[in-house]
């Protein structure tokens, strides 16, 4: 073979051999600088050690400190424990899940129901039954609709209507979540969230009539008109009870005027009427067939 072929083709592998070893220093010395910037790049997150509910209040031993990259921190999350400690939970929080602003009232605002009440909103509690809860099925989260029955003031019988659309249940008796199992609570009181004027029908229907909640679908937003229900269309097989018809009534005469006039002077007493003179005595005198009369005068003294 001829030389200075390999001597050409000796030099060629020789370079590339040197080229090669430069770039993959180069490449190296890039990536481990890159690598070493992200692991350098991260910040302190606050997570959960275990799930918090609702109505709860963040203590020492429910959160921890992990780092995660600077670029994946969740926006409102917090970096340091102290800023998470006594402050309730208005939104159920899962085990290792970071706790951010929207899930924590603010520090001062209380414990327990209050702090997931909405500003403008109140919270209301109603007296129900087995019945009236819809058999114990109304959990905190629901939507209900609450029917009041009772007797108005102008009103013949009892009548039910619909007094409140789409309400939100906070608490069912002293609990504020649902049952993880998904069973129902039995609830004597329910407490719906209402603003100011709903309050007010809702405490007015609690103490005047007797409530009923009615469960709907969370996601049905309609409000239905209704009518109402009274006793006579109940028993009436769904038709309306006849109206007596109105009885006339005749219009009262007007006054006649009274007229006052002078009273009219008394009539003159009739004249005495003139004696009657006495009948004259008379003789009756029957001769054969022939009847005569004869007058006796009589004699003035």
């Amino acid at each position: 073979m001829d030389r200075r072929f390999l001597t050409v083709l000796g030099v060629s592998l020789v370079f590339a051999l040197v080229v090669s070893s430069v770039f993959y220093q180069m490449t190296a010395r890039s990536s481990g600088t890159t690598h070493k910037a992200e692991v350098t790049d991260t910040r302190d997150l606050v997570v959960t050690t275990r799930p918090l509910n609702v109505g709860g209040q963040v203590k020492p031993a429910d959160v921890k400190i992990t780092k995660i990259a600077s670029s994946a921190f969740p926006k409102g999350a917090y970096s340091k424990v102290e800023e998470v400690l006594d402050r309730a939970v208005i939104s159920n929080i899962l085990m290792e899940e970071p706790i951010v602003e929207g899930r924590l009232a603010p520090k001062g605002s209380g414990l327990g129901l209050a702090p997931t009440i909405p500003p403008g909103m109140r919270a209301v509690t109603v007296r129900v039954n087995d019945v009236a809860g819809v058999a114990g099925f109304v959990l905190p989260g629901m939507h209900v609709d609450v029917l009041v029955t009772g007797r108005p003031p102008s009103g013949d019988g009892d009548i039910t209507t619909t007094c409140l659309q789409n309400v939100t249940v906070l608490a069912a008796a002293q609990t504020l979540q649902a049952d993880g199992r998904g069973q129902a609570i039995n609830a004597p009181t329910v407490t719906l969230l209402a603003d100011p004027e709903q309050a007010e029908t809702l405490t007015l229907a609690n103490s005047d009539g007797h409530i009923q909640l009615i469960l709907r679908n969370s996601s049905d937003q309609d409000i239905a008109k209704t009518t109402g229900r009274n006793i006579a269309e109940l028993y009436a097989n769904g038709r309306p009870a006849p109206k007596p018809a109105p009885v006339a009534v005749a219009p009262r005469p007007a006054p006649k005027p009274v007229v006052v006039t002078a009273a009219a002077p008394a009539p003159p007493p009739p004249p005495p009427a003139a004696p009657v003179a006495p009948p004259a005595d008379q003789v009756i005198m029957i001769r054969g067939t022939t009847r005569t009369v004869e007058t006796i005068p009589s004699h003035s003294n």
